[in-house]
């Protein structure tokens, strides 16, 4: 797997102080996407020990919250044994800090696709959050949290597994209706 950069007390990306992987390679290639340089799966720096190192490093501060897993995207298919040692680790390593992860599939299309992929589903028991769904420019919205288009949703992993039915962590419809914007995040 590569990355592009790691970013060190991050707020944008979910709560509190983060570190950010932004790892290489999207198939989903959304129109107006803010990250297009990342799409190239061969694209910027080898995902090595030093960058694991690094990752860790951050996480050790008393005030880093958590990972948030970008990109590009994270569960891009080449990215996904990665991915899963690295998320098992770090649960393993810090299990009071948290696993965001961004994606362009949608949780139903992630249900599907684990069946036959033990990795993916080793991820979705592991990590908190999953930012879920492609950018759609017509539904973007500058005030919604953590997310760019209203079509995307903030997915409470454990409780959504627990449950079989969509969780969020985050709901932005009530955000959405006071901008006058219909709201695609619910399920």
């Amino acid at each position: 797997m590569r990355y592009h950069n790691i970013t060190k007390a991050d707020m944008l990306n979910g709560p509190g102080l983060r570190v950010v992987l932004w790892t290489s390679g999207c198939s989903h290639k959304c129109p107006a996407c803010q990250n297009v340089i990342t799409w190239d799966e061969n694209d910027g720096l080898e995902f090595d020990d030093n960058a694991i190192e690094e990752i860790y490093h951050e996480l050790d501060q008393d005030w880093c919250s958590g990972i948030t897993l970008s990109g590009g995207d994270p569960l891009f298919l080449k990215n996904r044994k990665t991915i899963r040692d690295l998320v098992l680790n770090i649960k393993e390593r810090y299990p009071n800090k948290t696993i965001w992860c961004y994606t362009g599939y949608t949780f139903e299309e992630l249900l599907e696709q684990k069946e036959n992929d033990s990795n993916l589903d080793d991820i979705l028991h592991t990590i908190d959050v999953l930012l879920d769904g492609k950018f759609i420019l017509k539904l973007a919205s500058t005030k919604i949290h953590y997310v760019g288009s209203s079509n995307q949703r903030i997915i409470d992993v454990p409780k959504t597994l627990e449950t079989g039915e969509i969780v969020l962590k985050i709901d932005n419809s009530k955000i959405l209706e006071e901008e006058g914007q219909p709201c695609a995040c619910r399920n």
